[in-house]
């Protein structure tokens, strides 16, 4: 395959070439030319053609080439699966759950439309109301890197059952990611120019979200998403669909067991190396022996936790994306006032990507609200539960929280109060599941949460008042002089 798929051809950009590595290794994974400007405009003029074509197909023809994809993603999980933890660095055990998300994907989608966005009908005395959807038309897709294989594909399955057509950019930090998820739909049989595929980083973007196109499906940064606000601030044409990050709360208060209060709070922090969105930034726990027995738990098992590559003993965490996002993190990290409880730093014997977790008390101290994509977590000790909403909400984000809690009516206070879109009960931040809506408030989107709601922002609904036969209403004109 080349570095481009645009009308049902691969080819070889016309851009710069570009190299995605291992960041555990350094080895180079992919090596091809990005795309020009050029071969973008070529990309969005071959989605604008296939469109109608097929929109037209009817729903189960669409559904059915979705299910053959399925059955490819099935059929080649296990080499995806390395392919995945190659580009990324991410442990085999979390891309093969990748994969399996991405094949569940097809049919939660379907049953997603079918439930949001298909069709329903009232009898009236004229003769029927009919609610139909229809489909934007070309919807761009850019993907980011932690999960360069599902958060893309929870944007392109929908919008393709929907019936749109797709230009999907991949992250620059895993093009082969993005490659691999078109040469599936290509597999499957999409036809020609319905899916296209441009690589390339930042200017790519930009070219691609310069044309003509009907929507933009995008996963990442705030800062990215406030770009994206300002760029069509005069195309309310364009759908916007922004799944952006967070400043993620968990709040453990009269949690019970300290040991297990601390499981939770490391699949929260650290997973992923805490590149996930929805991990936990910010742990929230009494001022008193009860919150200092939760941290003392935390520190003890966080020095159990493996840390590697993924081609060897299989890790809990591997390394960032890059050892230039692990100098950006750890510097961040530095700026934090407070307490270092646990200093994050580089690992020894292994690449300068791979980042230890870290801790750090921030009560009594002001600090940014910024994420910071890597595993560190800020500590505050706070004297009561009404303090800990307070500090919880303290953020311009809005993605994910989590309580802690054995006592019932402070879930109840907790959940009436909080100011997020996933918000979870003795499990960790990052729970979430292709079935309920994910996405967040303030700088955490734009109230148009993907997952089982995705089928929302790919199609938009037509009302039709319609009489069977042409009758005659003269009577009902009033004031009609006679």
């Amino acid at each position: 395959m080349s570095g481009v798929f645009i009308d049902g051809v691969w080819k070889s950009g016309q851009g710069p070439e570009a190299v995605s590595t291992d960041p555990a290794t350094g080895e180079a994974v992919w090596r091809e030319a990005t795309a020009s400007t050029s071969d973008v405009e070529a990309a969005v003029t071959a989605a604008r053609r296939a469109f109608h074509p097929w929109a037209d197909l009817p729903r189960e023809a669409r559904i059915a080439i979705l299910r053959r994809y399925k059955a490819v993603l099935v059929e080649r999980s296990a080499t995806y699966a390395e392919a995945l933890s190659r580009e990324t660095g991410k442990a085999l055990w979390e891309t093969k759950a990748e994969l399996a998300s991405m094949a569940g994907k097809v049919d939660a989608s379907i049953k997603a439309y079918d439930e949001r966005t298909g069709v329903a009908e009232n009898a009236m005395p004229f003769g029927r109301a009919v609610l139909r959807h229809r489909p934007h038309g070309v919807m761009a897709v850019l993907g980011p890197f932690n999960f360069p294989g599902h958060l893309p594909n929870g944007h392109i399955v929908p919008a393709l059952l929907a019936g749109d057509t797709v230009v999907f950019k991949p992250s620059e930090e895993t093009p082969l990611a993005g490659q691999l998820l078109v040469e599936a739909l290509e597999a499957a049989g999409v036809p020609a120019g319905v899916v296209n595929l441009v690589q390339g980083g930042r200017e790519v973007g930009q070219a691609l979200i310069d044309q003509e196109i009907d929507g933009l499906l995008f996963t990442g940064s705030a800062q990215a998403g406030t770009f994206f606000r300002r760029h069509f601030a005069d195309r309310p044409d364009v759908i916007l669909a922004l799944e952006l990050g967070g400043s993620n709360p968990l709040v453990a208060w009269q949690a019970g067991d300290p040991g297990a209060v601390a499981a939770l709070v490391t699949q929260s922090a650290f997973i992923t190396t805490g590149q996930r969105c929805s991990c936990a930034r910010r742990l929230i726990v009494p001022d008193g022996p009860e919150g200092q027995a939760i941290i003392d738990a935390v520190l003890d098992l966080v020095p159990r936790l493996s840390i590697g590559p993924w081609n060897g003993e299989e890790p809990f965490m591997g390394p960032l994306i890059s050892e230039r996002a692990a100098g950006h993190a750890l510097a961040a990290a530095g700026r934090i006032e407070g307490k270092r409880l646990l200093e994050p730093g580089r690992v020894e014997g292994l690449s300068g990507a791979f980042v230890s977790p870290g801790l750090i008390d921030v009560t009594g101290v002001d600090v940014p609200d910024e994420e910071i994509f890597a595993p560190i977590l800020q500590v505050r000790r706070v004297a009561s539960f009404d303090e800990a909403l307070v500090a919880a909400n303290a953020t311009r984000y809005g993605l994910s929280a989590g309580l802690v809690s054995e006592n019932p009516a402070l879930w109840d206070r907790f959940l009436a109060r909080i100011r997020a879109g996933v918000v979870n009960l003795n499990r960790p931040t990052t729970g979430a599941a292709g079935t309920m809506p994910f996405g967040g408030l303030g700088a955490s989107g734009n109230h148009r949460p993907s997952a089982y709601y995705a089928a929302d922002y790919c199609a938009y609904p037509v009302a039709s008042f319609e009489a069977g036969a042409v009758l005659d209403t003269t009577d009902d004109i009033k004031g009609l002089r006679s």
